[in-house]
């Protein structure tokens, strides 16, 4: 298996070979790859790579999906290639046909995850152009805030929250793309504006600390943001320090959007409080710091349900945001016409 290797953008574009699951499981904590979407993708054809290896398929599940706590797609992949895999096996197929199987299942993951990034893209930009920012119709100056990175590079597609931004400045209303640095590890600084350059949109990078001045200063019209896991009540671990925009947003009166396929939707998560939180070595936070202090590094926080304005999957969008909601949204067909809970039509 062949992945771009992340940890080294902008400044060089490599790929980093993945023989078997160890050295995946290395690639996935290290970050050479991340991303909810796209480790859902890597956690399939992971299993499915054990499974021509002629290993043990339940076991690489397991490792797999455990590599990352927080992100529930990684486990969400692994897991249902190994269910096709058994299924092949229980039917009486042959190593060799259930490997084939394995694989074909991962390759329909990845295709389902570009066709969601398509719907999330139209879905999110409709939403907030025609309902949330409906009053500004005949302005082209949308200021949108993003945190981390949620293009191209997390996805079999598009991306989710940068999907939608994309779509904005295809429809000639984005002014500027406010980017996170996104602290410690600067996937904004690094991968975002990596995206947005090569998309040509217009973008500026900040430290995360700046982003109140831009709130009060009245220069962000949404936030958008993508997802790890979004448990049963609507709450939404993401990247550390989407919860402080959350809250700014709020105070400020900015609508503040979530990006997520529905497989981040994790059912058997009843609330925030039940996510674990990855924590991350203290290294990441101490480069700078006199020798032997200590550090607090976790890689997710948790938005409360009240803080998000809306829920945007490749099923429609949920406004507001509740249990009743998410379980609607879970139970909504996969394709075609779906409804928000605020009445929008997404066709």
């Amino acid at each position: 298996m062949l992945l771009l290797d992340q940890t080294r953008l902008p400044a060089e574009e490599s790929e980093r070979r993945c023989g078997d699951v160890p050295t995946l499981v290395s690639a996935i904590r290290s970050l050479a790859v991340r991303g909810a979407p796209l480790l859902g993708i890597v956690g399939a054809y992971g299993v499915a790579l054990a499974a021509v290896r002629g290993e043990d398929v339940r076991e690489a599940a397991g490792v797999l999906a455990g590599a990352r706590p927080t992100a529930v797609n990684l486990g969400y992949g692994a897991r249902r290639v190994e269910s096709a895999h058994l299924a092949a096996v229980r039917d009486g197929s042959g190593q060799e046909a259930a490997a084939a199987a394995a694989l074909a299942e991962a390759r329909a993951l990845h295709r389902e995850d570009a066709e969601a990034s398509t719907r999330m893209a139209e879905y999110g930009s409709d939403h907030l152009l025609r309902t949330l920012l409906a009053d500004r119709a005949g302005e082209r100056d949308l200021k949108l805030l993003t945190h981390c990175n949620t293009g191209c590079l997390v996805s079999g597609g598009g991306g989710t929250a940068f999907a939608v931004a994309r779509a904005v400045h295809r429809a000639g209303r984005l002014e500027r793309l406010w980017v996170d640095e996104t602290r410690p590890l600067l996937q904004g600084a690094r991968l975002t504006a990596y995206e947005a350059e090569r998309d040509g949109l217009p973008y500026s990078v900040l430290v995360d600390g700046a982003a109140g001045s831009l709130f009060a200063a009245g220069r962000v019209d949404a936030v958008l943001i993508g997802a790890d896991r979004i448990a049963a009540d609507g709450s939404v671990a993401n990247k550390v320090g989407s919860f402080p925009l959350a809250v700014l947003a709020r105070h400020h009166g900015v609508p503040f959007l979530v990006v997520a396929p529905v497989t981040t939707i994790d059912e058997e998560t009843p609330d925030g409080s039940s996510i674990e939180i990855e924590q991350r070595s203290a290294d990441e936070v101490t480069a700078e710091a006199p020798k032997g202090a200590e550090a607090y590094n976790p890689a997710f926080d948790v938005t409360p349900a009240e803080l998000v304005t809306a829920i945007v999957t490749e099923r429609g969008v949920v406004s507001p945001v509740g249990r009743e909601g998410v379980a609607e949204l879970c139970s909504a067909p996969p394709a075609g016409a779906s409804r928000s809970r605020n009445g929008m039509m997404n066709s």
